[in-house]
């Protein structure tokens, strides 16, 4: 039973009893019997409200979701190389802006800083040693 027909059914319970208007306690039932209706009212408003809302919130997610589908792909798919390459953080030493790059754009030697200007080098001769003290065999 909802909230509406609970509050008619104790209209209708103090009609059968036939409350007295005229008397205090009469009075004071019917009007928290109308109050009560006027907050079963504003309550069936507010879920349907809600109802209309969540509905609305669904379809934003629905469509958000076919967008990052269409604009980001399926970044999980293993067959999607452009998502296997490794990524490496540096730090320029001039302002401290952190660049990620992959292994094409520091293959190619250097880079401009994209926040300064300052030119960084990047030089990987492989000597052996991957910088923890232990000599390292090929």
């Amino acid at each position: 039973m909802t909230i509406t027909e609970k509050v008619a059914y104790l209209r209708g319970l103090a009609e059968g009893m036939k409350l007295d208007g005229s008397t205090n306690e009469g009075k004071l039932a019917l009007a928290m019997i109308d109050a009560l209706d006027d907050i079963a009212l504003t309550v069936s408003d507010l879920e349907d409200t809600v109802a209309e809302l969540s509905a609305q919130v669904d379809e934003i997610d629905d469509d958000l979701g076919d967008l990052e589908d269409e604009v980001y792909g399926d970044e999980c798919d293993e067959e999607d190389e452009d998502f296997d390459d490794t990524l490496y953080e540096v730090e320029c030493p001039s302002c401290g802006d952190i660049i990620c790059l992959d292994e094409e754009m520091l293959d190619e030697g250097e880079i401009d800083c994209p926040n300064c200007g300052e030119k960084l080098e990047f030089d990987f001769e492989d000597d052996g040693d991957c910088g923890c003290g232990h000599p390292h065999e090929d």
